[in-house]
Formats: C-alpha cells, structure tokens, sequence
C-alpha cells in the first residue's frame, strides 16, 4: 500500500461527516432566516445572505483542501509565528478596523474583510499547543501556569480594546484544556466560587444579605478546621474579600457600556422590558417555544418570517431551526454538536504526542464554550454576548476559523503514526 493510500485511510470521516451535515443545515437554516415570501429569491442568489455564506462555504472547502495537503509539520513549525502576527493584527485593529455599532471588529480592502480575533482563537490554541509539548512542562508548578495564562489573556486584552467582550470571554475556554494537562484543581473551585458568588451579586439587590449569607456557610466550613488560629484569621480574610468583591462587582458593572448592563439586568428578569432591552430574548424564547415538539415546517417559521428576532441569521440562527423544525430538529443539531464534542475528545485522547493532545483538547474546548454560550444565550440562561453557533450562523470569518481549528486537528490525527516518535 502506498504512504498515500496510508494516509487517506488515517483521515476520520465521521468527523468530517458530521462537520459537513452542520454546515449544510446552518446554510438552509440561514436561507429561512431571510426568506421573504413577498419577494422569493433562490437559496443560491449572492444578493442574500444564503447566497454569501454558499461563497464562504466553497472558500472553506478550498481551506480543508490546502490543510489535507499541506505538510502536518506546518501548523508546529508556524505556531508562534502565527500567534504574534495575529496579536499584531488585534493591536491594530481597534486603529485601522472598520466600526459598527460601536465596535471596531473587522480588517481588510473594500468588501473582503476578517475578524482577526476568530482566527486568533486556533492562532492561541497552536501556540500553547507548542508551549506545553516540552515534557519538562509541568501546570503543577506556578512559574508554568503565569505562562499559559499570559498565551490565553493577551490575545484576549487586545481584543477587549475593540470592545468584544464576547469573543474575549472564549478564550477562558481553554481552561478546560488546561485541567486535562493537569492544572490543579484549586483554580476551578475558586473560578466557580466567584462565578457563583457574582451571580448571586448581580441577581440580589442588597449585598449586604448576600455576603452576609455567603459568609455564614464559609464560616461554618472554616470552624471545622483542626487550628483555632487558621479559622480565625481565614473567617475574617474571606469576609472581607466577599464583602469587597460583591461592592467592587456593582461599581465593575456600572462602568460597563449601556447596553451590556442591560444584557445583565435581562438575564436575571426578562419581563424587564419586554418591548425594549429584553426584546431579543423574549422573542428568541417565542419562536423556539412556539415550534413545538415537530415545528412548524420549513420556510414557515412567522417570527423567523417577520424579523421579530433580530441578527436571527447570526448570533440567534438556532431560533429558526427551533421554530421551523421544534424541539425534534434542536434535538437532531444538539446531538450532531454533542457527537462531534465526544469524537474529538475520542481523538485528541488516541494522539501519540503532547502537541496534538493539546491542540486537540484546545478544539474541544472553543467549540464547546461556543455551543454551549450561544444556545444558553438563545434562551435565557445565559446574556447576549454575541458568540455565534459554530459552522451554522452565518459570516465568513466565523466559519473559516472554525474550520481551520478543525481541520489542522484532523490533519494532525490522520498523521499520528508518523508522530509516534516525538511523543512528549
């Protein structure tokens, strides 16, 4: 058998199968969301919106084809070099970038633009790949952790300076890598302490019942420690940094942008305003609500029909499937996403080197914050951050960073043979 032939065979097309039935679902849905009955146009007219993505879509399949053929030692070999030029790209471009609706995102020559932030995600997820396949790289050790961490939170710095807070909270994602890799486990506990602690801040209107609530359970966990002293000490510590952070966090969000500050007051009580901050949420529950366990059949959908949802193509596409397809249809794109999540931990667990584990735990870990983020904002559980369903909303920057991310992984799996030898 020829090494072709070899490496043909080594290419995981369940993966690839997957990819593809959520890019060609994305794409109808994405037809359906613009659909107007009054003025029918094809699904292929580049006028529309559907007609635009099947042009990125063709331009993806074009990038799959250049990563399949391209040498795997490639994407190693460019890590860094990748990673510093999209830093670059993210310094400049709140100066240079075009702005819309406050933000400065986007780059480029008349209408070819990109969003170096999506790129600077798998650009990220190469470098610290590269970074920790040294098997001297121990996350036990505090001088190793500072690092990954500063890989992580400098792209996400520049993109704060855009302002994208959205995007800049993905990269917290690679967290889930890193707890893999064997980061301890003390930095979860107290990330999910203050994630608890901030939610109960933002959804109680007297901080002090809150503190004073959370204080009583830390006390009574502390004075069942062994040493008066340490319970003593550690009683008033903690005390003060629950009363300090729940009055500092009102003092954060009040200089946060109007309208993230209402994202926040929506997502702890939608029926806020209904016609005014809460009207994308609101409607985004009504037209998933409303499809029912069958939906109401394709190109069907009358809050997709209406616009009642707004960026409906976008960051809330999967209103359409909901509504058009109801909760049979959510099922079948959950399980697909849910499938590909459990086949890619499946891989990057089979990888014969460090480098491609990483990398591969780095995939898992951006599209799953994205699927879980985007559908939890689509319904309420989560406030609307502008984080789009990965190889279904619509945009080209979206979907050809997520499918180089992709697809450098499944490159790399297809040559894990030949890896063997540089197991870290």
């Amino acid at each position: 058998m020829r090494q072709d032939d070899l490496y043909i065979n080594k290419i995981d097309w369940i993966t690839i199968a997957i990819y593809a039935a959520l890019v060609i679902i994305g794409w109808f849905n994405i037809y359906a969301a613009v659909y107007d009955e009054q003025n029918v146009k094809s699904i292929f007219d580049l006028s529309i919106n559907s007609g635009q993505q099947l042009v990125r879509i063709g331009t993806a399949v074009l990038i799959i084809l250049l990563i399949m053929v391209a040498d795997y030692r490639l994407f190693e070999n460019l890590s860094w070099i990748l990673y510093l030029v999209f830093l670059v790209l993210l310094l400049v471009t709140p100066f240079i970038g075009k702005e819309v609706n406050g933000q400065t995102l986007s780059i480029g020559f008349g209408a070819f633009r990109i969003q170096p932030s999506e790129f600077a995600k798998f650009t990220t997820a190469l470098a610290l790949a590269k970074f920790m396949e040294r098997p001297s790289i121990d996350l036990s050790q505090p001088k190793y952790q500072l690092q990954v961490m500063f890989i992580i939170f400098l792209p996400a710095l520049f993109i704060m300076l855009q302002p994208d807070t959205g995007t800049a909270m993905v990269f917290s994602a690679f967290f889930i890598m890193l707890y893999r890799e064997g980061m301890p486990q003390w930095y979860y506990v107290l990330g999910l302490t203050f994630v608890a602690i901030s939610l109960l801040a933002l959804g109680i209107e007297n901080n002090l019942y809150l503190a004073i609530g959370v204080g009583v359970v830390i006390a009574v966990l502390i004075l069942l420690g062994k040493k008066r002293w340490t319970r003593i000490v550690g009683l008033v510590v903690l005390g003060l940094l629950i009363v300090g952070y729940t009055y500092s966090l009102d003092y954060v969000v009040s200089k946060l942008p109007e309208h993230q500050q209402n994202r926040i007051m929506v997502l702890f009580n939608p029926n806020i305003d209904p016609l005014g901050v809460g009207w994308n949420v609101t409607q985004s529950k009504i037209a998933i609500g409303s499809g029912g366990f069958l939906g109401k059949g394709y190109l069907e959908g009358t809050q997709t029909k209406f616009d009642f949802v707004p960026e409906q193509h976008t960051d809330f596409i999967f209103c359409t499937l909901g509504e058009e397809f109801g909760w049979v249809g959510s099922l079948v794109v959950i399980g697909l996403f849910c499938g590909l999540l459990m086949r890619l931990v499946m891989l990057a667990e089979r990888q014969k080197n460090r480098f491609s584990r990483v990398y591969g735990y780095c995939v898992v870990s951006i599209l799953f914050f994205h699927f879980m983020i985007n559908i939890a904002m689509t319904i309420g559980l989560f406030p609307v951050v502008g984080i789009p369903l990965p190889f279904f909303s619509y945009g080209g920057s979206s979907l050809w960073s997520f499918t180089i991310l992709l697809f450098i992984f499944i490159k790399l799996d297809s040559h894990r043979i030949q890896l063997l030898g540089r197991m870290g």
